[in-house]
């Protein structure tokens, strides 16, 4: 303890006191050294706030290098400040490279930028879930499933076209650009369970989507637990807009509006499925307001 508070009163106490201050100011390459470091230290996040703050900083230290080099003469100052140059040099390469490595196709750059950019996804992470899926083309009329037939094993978000759902033959809704086409059928099963689709899934027009394998996608959901809380999200939210597009077309008596949380009322169509009692209130209600 003693040792220590010596240390400190050679540095501050006995340390001999500035008299003599410079009256001409420094030269201009000292004053854009500090400008560089005022603007860099007010870079943001991420790939490009890192390549602005690199910039900036290593152009600082390249301007104070060469102010101690030509007006202090000062081998130690030059040693420094060129040190710390050469490393923003070098971290900004490196930045800079994994930039440009991030590459995708046009259909991941459209949803990077239409639904993980908004929430704040970084590029990275996206690279991972982009390299963990396949851009599939779905031509006009065919279908990605059929009720009853098509096995739940893949989850897919369509990137452009539009896609039809039927149940029975009688139109549901329709799934537009960067929504899920099958977000209630991944939902409604477990990881180890398996399931087949209850409607049918038809392309209205030439339809591009991106498609993940379902075990792929759970690797990768216990491998980065945010892209699992990123996609619960997504899927969450999916689900509600299509049940509020199906809330939309379904009107009861005198163009009342269904309430979504009631009773399923496309259970109805259902065949061999038990039915809540509240859905033979709603027949008979209907009943008389037809009347």
């Amino acid at each position: 303890m003693e040792r220590n508070s010596t240390v400190w009163k050679n540095l501050i106490d006995e340390h001999p006191v500035c008299t003599n201050w410079k009256q001409e100011a420094e030269g201009a390459i000292y004053h854009l050294a500090s400008i560089f470091f005022v603007v860099g230290f007010m870079g943001g996040s991420g790939f490009f706030g890192l390549l602005y703050v690199f910039s900036l900083l290593g152009l600082g230290f390249l301007c104070t290098a060469i102010w101690a080099w030509i007006d202090v003469c000062a081998a130690d100052i030059f040693s420094w400040h060129f040190v710390l140059f050469i490393i923003c040099f070098m971290q900004f390469v490196h930045v800079a490279y994994q930039v440009r490595s991030i590459t995708f196709a046009r259909e991941f750059q459209l949803m990077y930028s239409s639904i993980f950019q908004p929430l704040g996804t970084p590029m990275p992470v996206f690279r991972l879930i982009a390299l963990s899926s396949e851009v599939v083309t779905l031509e006009k009329e065919h279908c990605y499933a059929m009720q009853g037939k098509t096995s739940i094993d893949k989850l897919s978000l369509l990137v452009s076209g539009r896609i039809r759902v039927t149940v029975d033959g009688e139109f549901l809704h329709y799934i537009f650009p960067f929504q899920f086409l099958d977000s209630p059928e991944w939902d409604s099963l477990r990881p180890t369970e398996e399931g087949t689709f209850q409607v049918t899934l038809t392309a209205e027009t030439d339809c591009r989507y991106v498609s993940w394998r379902r075990k792929k996608l759970y690797l990768l959901f216990a491998q980065y637990r945010y892209i699992s809380r990123l996609f619960s999200v997504l899927i969450g939210s999916d689900i509600a807009d299509k049940l509020y597009a199906l809330n939309d077309r379904v009107y009861i008596g005198r163009r009342y509006h269904y309430d979504i949380r009631l009773p399923n009322f496309y259970q109805l169509a259902g065949p061999g499925k038990p039915r809540s009692p509240l859905i033979g209130h709603f027949r008979n209600s209907r009943q008389h307001c037809d009347k």
